[in-house]
């Protein structure tokens, strides 16, 4: 019989009741189905499902983090959790691959961390997280003109130089371009987000699109205003050649859910 640990993938209120019947038949990481750990008499719980132990050993683990179809499906999994409970209830999200040895592990972490947890909970109650990231388009010194030809007549050296000379003149513009789109976007989240978080922003595989990803941030908007923010921070930086702004979400508070006052959820070594 292969040996589990406990994967836990967010905190939530489930002051009804109803959110393990929400959960029934929907499968977690490696299938796994999911249930509540819960403290008694109380609304505040986890949601979680057993794991292969030998996967998300220390050593295992880091191996399997190199491997892009493990990480994508357990991602998917992660998040599809996540999903599930943030359509019925407020949640914290816990970070990816976070497990303890067994449930009562993750009961006596509950019971620990309780009033930090609830009132986060309560903080984050009818929130959705935005995600705007900026881009400079790589394709904006082409794009955008760069004015009458001058380099007619010019011997090839000096005709290259001058149309190089264009090209950081156009990208120079692109970023700035890219800065007004920030004070912008800026200015009409600000009409209606209650928090923001900024992020690093991503490069490599991880940015989406082309262009160069120069903002990444996270907005935590009351639900009744999530589609007036979408729509006030898309037209926000219209008009602004050689920029893109891509607006994401509603997610549940991935961003938000760190509670500053208290130790990060450990993960166990079994």
């Amino acid at each position: 019989m292969t040996a589990t640990i406990s994967y836990a993938y967010a905190i939530a209120r489930d002051a009804d009741g109803s959110l393990e019947k929400a959960l029934s038949g929907l499968p977690g990481v490696a299938e796994a189905p999911v249930h509540l750990v819960r403290v008694e008499h109380d609304d505040v719980v986890v949601a979680v499902s057993p794991v292969p132990e030998r996967d998300f050993q220390e050593a295992a683990l880091r191996a399997h983090l190199e491997d892009l179809d493990w990480l994508e499906s357990v991602a998917r999994a992660h998040h599809r959790v996540i999903d599930a409970l943030a359509a019925r209830t407020a949640v914290l999200p816990l970070r990816l691959a976070t497990v303890y040895l067994d449930d009562e592990r993750v009961r006596l972490m509950l019971r620990a961390r309780h009033e930090a947890f609830a009132d986060r909970l309560t903080d984050l109650a009818a929130q959705v997280e935005w995600g705007v990231k900026i881009y400079v388009e790589a394709a904006a010194e082409a794009e955008r003109p760069a004015g009458p030809p001058t380099d007619a007549g010019l011997s090839p050296g000096r005709a290259y130089l001058s149309h190089r000379r264009a090209q950081r003149h156009a990208r120079e513009d692109a970023y700035r371009d890219a800065g007004r789109a920030a004070e912008r976007v800026e200015a009409a989240a600000r009409a209606y987000a209650v928090d923001r978080v900024q992020h690093r922003p991503q490069q490599g595989e991880l940015a989406c699109g082309p262009g160069e990803n120069v903002i990444n941030d996270a907005y935590l908007v009351p639900l009744q205003q999530a589609e007036r923010f979408r729509a006030d921070v898309m037209q926000a930086a219209e008009g602004l050649p050689g920029v893109r702004v891509e607006v994401t979400g509603p997610w549940a508070p991935y961003s938000f859910a760190t509670l500053t006052e208290a130790e990060p959820l450990k993960r166990a070594t079994p």
